[in-house]
Order: structure tokens, then sequence, then C-alpha cells
């Protein structure tokens, strides 16, 4: 099986995607950008588009975003046994997402794959080029200030080490950019991504085993939590004003008693309050008080 080390130059591949590592990012968001966008590479073999895994999850976290619009992207490669050609893989998704990146700067990204599509994205996430690779062979690693547009990786059966060894490819690691984003699962004994693995079968199980589902609530959280944290910040209208009687919460029965402090004097202290004297030229009626009055 033909290995990384083998691969020929990316040629024009490589050309564009170093022309979009460069350009500027605008900060204008586009009309008709969506809400989050997912950026989804399919297993070996799956027909073209996100593959069965990749659709599941695009439904199951769509429904966990009501009122939000989430657009798709699936990665374009050939998803053959021949591993090889995943450098394909790295090079669509890596321009995809610097492309969603300029051209709508608030949308943001959740990338994914399955299996051989989430070595894909393992290695489009990498902030270095694998030991043993020829820089010229592969796509750059993507500027760090992407991952501020990514909010979320969901990687379904992720080649393990000794598969990645066992098929003379270099190790999947998620970059340190993206580590704290990822979901990286895997189901117990899937002979691909469980060290000790022995089933193939199992490989094939994501949506069973309730991984979708873990996975789109975690994508969720995170994008909620991104979307939270680049909010405008409200107006201000000025401080709440201070209750005057304290509430406690109380079980049944009667409510405790309310003591109320009494208000702090403006003036001088208290002291008696004499009596306005009369208006000129009116004289005070029999019986008024001469007496300071309390």
């Amino acid at each position: 099986m033909t290995s990384w080390r083998n691969v020929a130059a990316v040629g024009v591949a490589a050309a564009a995607t170093a022309i979009l590592q460069n350009a500027a990012i605008p900060a204008a968001h586009a009309v008709g950008c969506p809400d989050a966008e997912v950026i989804f590479a399919r297993g070996t073999t799956e027909d073209p588009g996100p593959g069965p895994t990749g659709a599941d999850f695009i439904a199951a976290l769509r429904d966990r975003l009501p009122g939000k619009s989430v657009g798709t992207y699936a990665v374009d490669y050939p998803a053959t046994l021949d591993f090889a050609t995943a450098v394909s893989g790295i090079s669509d998704a890596r321009a995809r997402i610097l492309s969603t990146a300029a051209t709508c700067p608030d949308t943001k990204m959740v990338l994914g794959g399955f299996s051989q599509g989430a070595a894909v994205m393992g290695f489009v996430t990498s902030s270095t080029i694998p030991d043993g690779v020829d820089p010229a062979t592969v796509p750059a690693p993507m500027p760090p200030e992407i991952a501020n547009h990514v909010a979320a990786v969901t990687l379904f059966g992720k080649p393990s080490a000794r598969f990645m060894r066992a098929i003379n490819d270099p190790t999947v690691n998620v970059g340190p950019n993206y580590l704290a984003k990822t979901v990286d699962l895997c189901v117990d004994n899937d002979l691909v991504c469980d060290p000790a693995g022995r089933s193939f079968s199992a490989h094939n199980t994501y949506f069973d085993a309730g991984m979708v589902d873990q996975a789109a609530a975690f994508a969720a959280n995170a994008l909620q939590a991104s979307w939270a944290a680049t909010a405008p910040a409200a107006p201000s209208t000025g401080p709440a004003p201070a209750a005057s009687i304290p509430v406690t919460a109380h079980l049944g029965g009667t409510p405790p008693p309310v003591t109320r402090t009494p208000a702090a004097p403006l003036g001088p202290p208290p002291g008696p309050v004499m009596a306005a004297a009369p208006a000129p030229g009116i004289a005070p009626g029999p019986g008024a008080p001469t007496a300071p009055v309390l």
C-alpha cells in the first residue's frame, strides 16, 4: 500500500491553499452565511457525501439547534482503501475551512469525520507536519487564528496509532489549538480505533451505540457557548433597585416576620419641630399651640 511518504506533490492544490492561507479575513458578516457549518469527511468506500454516520450526526445536531441555520459541506476525496489519497481530502477540507473563515467570519464551524475521514480531519487540525513526511507532499498547517472560527471537532472511529503503523502511515494527532474542542469517540473493540480492538463489525455501530447523539450534544453545547461569547453586550439600564423588604423562601406555614430598618436621617438629629410662624397679618386663633410640636 502506498504511504504518505510516497505521495506526489500536490502542485496546484498546494498553491491554491497557500493563497487561501494568506488571505485576509474580513470583519463583516456576509449575507447568506449560516450560523454554523458542518464540514464532514466520510469513511472508506462510502458513497460521496457526508456518509451515513455524518448524515445522522448532522440531523441530530440540527434537532438541537432550533432557530439556527446549519450549513453542510462534504469533504471531496476518494475515500478508497489507498489511504495515501487521503491527502487530497486534507487539502480539500483545509481549503473549505479557510474559505468559510474568510467569507463568513461569524459562522462557527464544526469539523467531523468517520474512520478514514476522522484521520483526514485530525490531520487538518494538526499544527505540524508529521515526522518523516516531506512537507512538499502535504498541505501546510492552518494559521493558528483559524481555530477561533471552529467551535467543535467530532471524530468517530479515528484510526489508532496501531492501525496507522500497520499501513505505514503517521499517527493522527489533533493539534493543540483544537484539542479542547474535540470529542474523539471509539466503540469498544473497534478494530480501527481501539488499540486492543479485534472486531471490524463494531466499526459500523456508532449510531446504535449512541455516540452520534453524544457528539451532536457536544457540538451543540460548544456552538451555543461560542455564540454567547461573541454576542454583543446588552445595553446597560443602570443598577437594579435594591429590594426594600427582604424575602425569605419558606415551605408552608406562616411567613417569617419582616423587620424594617428605619431610614437614616437626612439632616440634623431629630429634635423638636417648632410650629411655623403665622403668616403676616394673621393672628393666631384662640387655643393655638404655643408648645413645640413633637
